[in-house]
């Protein structure tokens, strides 16, 4: 039998069938609208079902935020604390007895509840609440309690509670199980498209819509927006411009303090309003209390996850359909409200109809480890409603395999199985175990807590200050982050030799284990008491991200990715970091998280990436080759060293092509050199391929083969001389064509009068011979080239050397237009001799003599 509630909620009208199909079978999938009570209502509703015997009901909540909240209001209903009927458990909290039915669970410690102990012993049912979220610690602990029920566990209940989903889908998953709707009981809520103003910042733009509300609405505000940036910077907006003395502002994130959180979900004072600064983390499983109005940046910040370059980075995007009504519906919890969104109408048919599953865009590496725990090697064997994507699935299995907690077979190694241990990911928990080894667990530990906890120590990017101000911080949440760190380190640190964990003080931190083993291999420079730096040990756990600064705040990790500084940070000008986190795309990606490390601390680190090699290469802006020694860690160089160059063939042959790439033109061929490729260039066209291709393109082609065995030796262009290619040129063109150039194409032709002038193959109309024409009297025959098949254009001149006439016919010139030219040059040039039968006319290069 169903209990009774004093107040009615619309969840209640289905409560008895919910009760009763789960009494006939094992999964449930529930469909329930914000403000149904489909939280509070239904894991007390389920206390009293028959079939839940003394076993327990584990409640799943997304978040630590929206856990706290739902066990504090369940257990208000009973008129108990938290920790006895209703208890808690999530990271850095836990308030559970022996009087605990009903335990509020976060995603994430679930999974790690069912990964230790498979069976679930004493657990009956769990509620997936919010399971339209889909974070991947949701799917994972799905995949896992299916898998469990078929195996160990057919009694076990399990049922999936949402606002928004795809219901049959997810009914589908669950072995066909049925699905039930309730009706929910919202106030209306009027929509108001308000758009973007296009002139201003988003912030100013968001201040500008919440000093608008203030003015038109009545209530407290829920303002929606994509992250903590985002928050300070309309805050501070707000306060500059002056907000009525009854409105307070409260900005609500998942890195506050619990007292910060709690009074931004709490109702303000009789007279007083509250305007709600949130992250996403306020559109489900919370209820504001006072809020009327909504305002929607309509924006989401998800981290996104890039297996080519094994870096997690967060996203600012447009907020799914989805997300937007549960948003808005936040208006309309206890009374009619009103919603502002900050986009027009239109778009929000654009909208993607649900936000991505975290599966589909996250590091899947601790998952990896997970399921390696579980006994599966393959992801697909588990009932997941989307599976892994291949490409970061495979870039999971490699870095496990990096970090050496799997084998080549995909099993858990001992230093996995270690790893796996602390409440940790991946990378960090190797750093840890790595770190413990050398006596630093604790400094490791709370780094890696700093990194996994966002808001402890601050936002400055450099965790060295972070951490050193986390040390002294004293709310409560920086207490228990730093009791869970001195629990990673003592945990890490069991086989460890150091007989305490170093870096704590005097009265801080749990004793070492006394048992001393071999201590891991030290994979840091060790100096002193082996004390090393943060960004040594954050190198640790990520080797790829290794930095080396390019100037100006701007720094080029090993992965390849750039990301900068702001130029005035004291970051900026250190020489190498190591990147912890990072945010925005390729292009304009910011440094959020680093350390500064020293070259000697990165050769240590990353010894076994570091590749050390010579190369010689072709430079095109000197026109040489240059040979280097150096140290390359990814995309990074380390440092490098200047050689000479061996004078072999191969070097040979890269400054050849080289000069290809140049340019054939840029090397310094003589005018016969030059012209010899053109009488070439000239008989291939007039007679075949008989003929070697000698064009810029032709030797380019084959460069590596013709020159470089006449370079040997040289290191530049600037060495190569006009002696070696004429030695090139003669491999080139063998004795048996050199002979039948000089007789069908001559470098020079001799005239009647006895001159020798170089004939120009290069002209634009073929063959070209610029003559003075008194030196061509009593030629009768035109000049022909290639055993007579093409004339020689020639180029008269004048004794002036200026052209007089072209031709290609000398003996039609001589009969035809040599009578008009003669008249003309008669009286221009009487001195000459200016026959009137040129063609049986005696050559001559000179005046009549004088009288």
């Amino acid at each position: 039998m169903v209990r009774a509630f004093a107040d009615r909620l619309p969840i209640d009208d289905i409560l008895p069938e919910l009760d009763a199909a789960l009494d006939k079978r094992p999964n449930l999938v529930l469909v329930a609208p914000p403000g149904a009570g489909k939280t509070t209502r239904v894991p007390l509703a389920l206390l009293d079902a028959s079939w839940r015997g003394e076993g327990k009901l584990i409640l799943l909540e997304p978040r630590r935020l929206a856990a706290r909240a739902a066990a504090s209001r369940l257990a208000a209903t009973l008129n108990e604390s938290v920790g006895e009927t209703v208890g808690l458990r999530m990271r850095l909290e836990t308030k559970v007895s022996a009087k605990t039915r009903i335990e509020v669970v976060t995603e994430g410690v679930f999974a790690r509840m069912i990964l230790d102990d498979p069976e679930l012993k004493g657990v009956v049912a769990v509620l997936f609440d919010e399971f339209h979220e889909r974070s991947l610690d949701a799917d994972f602990g799905l995949a896992l309690a299916l898998d469990a029920q078929a195996g160990l566990r057919e009694d076990l209940r399990l049922v999936a509670m949402s606002a928004t989903l795809d219901g049959a889908r997810v009914a589908k998953l669950m072995r066909g199980a049925p699905v039930i709707a309730s009706e929910g009981h919202a106030f209306p809520v009027e929509t108001r498209h308000i758009g973007r103003d296009p002139s201003l910042r988003p912030e100013e733009d968001m201040a500008r819509a919440i000093m608008r509300a203030v003015g038109e609405e009545e209530g407290s505000i829920l303002v929606f927006l994509p992250g903590q940036a985002e928050i300070r910077r309309v805050a501070s907006l707000l306060e500059e411009r002056g907000l009525p003395p009854n409105v307070e502002l409260a900005p609500l994130y998942g890195a506050l303090d619990r007292g910060e959180q709690d009074r931004a979900i709490t109702r303000p004072p009789a007279s007083r309003r509250k305007i709600v600064l949130a992250t996403s983390i306020a559109e489900t499983s919370l209820t504001i209390e006072g809020v009327r109005v909504v305002i929607d940046s309509g924006l989401s910040r998800v981290p996104r996850f890039e297996p080519g370059l094994g870096l997690t980075r967060l996203e600012t995007i447009r907020a799914s359909r989805a997300n937007v009504e549960q948003r808005r519906g936040r208006a309309g919890r206890v009374e009619p409200g009103v919603c502002y969104r900050l986009w027009e109408e239109a778009a929000t048919g654009a909208l993607p109809a649900f936000a991505e599953p975290e599966i589909l865009a996250a590091d899947l590496s601790g998952l990896a480890l997970d399921l390696a725990h579980w006994g599966v090697s393959d992801a697909s064997s588990l009932a997941f409603l989307d599976p892994p994507p291949a490409a970061a699935w495979a870039e999971a299995l490699s870095l496990c395999k990096a970090l050496g907690a799997l084998d080549e077979d995909g099993r858990l190694t001992e230093k996995g199985a270690a790893m796996r241990s602390l409440p940790v990911a991946p990378r960090l928990a190797s750093m840890i175990i790595e770190a413990a080894g050398q006596g630093e667990g604790l400094r490791a530990a709370r780094l890696a807590t700093l990194l996994s906890e966002r808001g402890l120590g601050g936002d400055d990017p450099d965790l060295s200050h972070r951490l050193e101000r986390f040390a002294h911080e004293n709310s409560p949440r920086a207490r228990d982050a730093r009791r869970l760190a001195e629990g990673i380190a003592r945990a890490a640190s069991k086989d460890a030799p150091s007989p305490r964990l170093r870096g704590e003080g005097p009265g801080e931190g749990p004793s070492a284990s006394p048992t001393a083993q071999a201590p891991l291999p030290n994979p840091l420079p060790a100096g002193g008491e082996r004390e090393f730096s943060d960004g040594a040990l954050i190198a640790l756990a990520f080797p790829d991200r290794i930095a080396k600064a390019r100037g100006a705040g701007a720094f080029t990790m090993a992965n390849g990715r750039a990301a900068s500084l702001p130029p005035e940070h004291a970051l900026s000008r250190e020489a190498y970091l190591a990147v912890a986190e990072i945010a925005g795309r390729a292009g304009a990606a910011r440094i959020l998280a680093a350390a500064a490390l020293t070259l000697a601390e990165v050769e240590g680190v990353a010894a076994g990436r570091i590749e050390a090699r010579e190369e010689t290469r072709f430079e095109p802006e000197s026109g040489a080759l240059r040979r280097r020694r150096f140290k390359q860690l990814g995309a990074i160089r380390l440092s490098e060293q200047n050689l000479a160059i061996e004078p072999d063939l191969a070097s040979a042959q890269m400054l050849a092509q080289g000069a290809a790439s140049l340019g054939i033109a840029r090397l310094p061929w003589s005018k016969a050199q030059s012209q010899l490729r053109d009488r070439v260039a000239f008989l291939r066209a007039a007679e075949g391929e008989d003929w070697p291709d000698l064009s810029d393109a032709g030797l380019a082609e084959s460069a590596a083969d013709w020159l470089a065995p006449c370079i040997l030796g040289r290191t530049g262009l600037a060495a190569i001389e006009a002696g070696d290619l004429d030695a090139a040129l003669a491999t080139l063109l063998p004795y048996a064509l050199r002979r039948r150039l000089d007789e069908e194409a001559p470098a020079i032709f001799e005239t009647p009068a006895g001159s020798h002038i170089a004939l120009d193959y290069a002209a634009a109309n073929g063959p070209l011979l610029s003559v003075r024409v008194q030196e061509l009297f009593g030629l009768e025959r035109h000049p022909t080239l290639a055993k007579g098949r093409v004339p020689v254009t020639l180029e008269l001149l004048s004794p002036a050397h200026r052209p007089i006439q072209t031709t290609r016919d000398l003996p039609g010139f001589w009969k035809g237009s040599w009578n008009d030219v003669k008249k003309e040059m008669k009286g221009r040039y009487p001195r000459h001799v200016w026959p009137d039968d040129p063609a049986n006319a005696l050559p001559t290069r000179r005046a009549k003599p004088k009288g």
